[in-house]
């Protein structure tokens, strides 16, 4: 890999991880367009890498959430047992959808979303 790929890659790391950190999520919407953009990946190759980066991203702002106080368990622990069953509903299900499928309704989720919060 060309060490420009490899520099444009550790940026979108850190610009993922940011997001991540301060949106608490949202790190997807920054990887999965770099994944296909540049490295050219399929789009299910591009969400489970995706996955694979988000999680330890994931884990290391929790960890400061909770030393910052920031975590309230009441609503977390609920919340990460649907997360549980939801990652794994949706790991089953992008394994059968097309790409191309996949690509639209992504597109879809990261308009609403885009769409929300220039409303709310």
């Amino acid at each position: 890999m060309k060490l420009k790929n490899k520099i444009f890659l550790i940026l979108t790391g850190v610009l993922t991880g940011f997001c991540n950190g301060f949106f608490g999520g949202g790190g997807g919407m920054v990887v999965v367009p770099m994944l296909t953009t540049l490295l050219n990946l399929n789009q299910k190759s591009a969400h489970a890498t995706a996955i694979a980066i988000i999680l330890p991203t994931t884990v290391i702002s929790a960890i400061v959430s909770l030393i910052n106080k920031n975590f309230d368990l009441t609503v977390g622990i609920p919340t990460v047992i649907g997360v549980f069953i939801g990652g794994i509903i949706g790991a089953l299900l992008l394994k059968i959808i097309n790409n191309k499928t996949l690509v639209k309704i992504f597109s879809v989720v990261m308009f609403i979303a885009g769409v929300k919060l220039l409303i709310f």
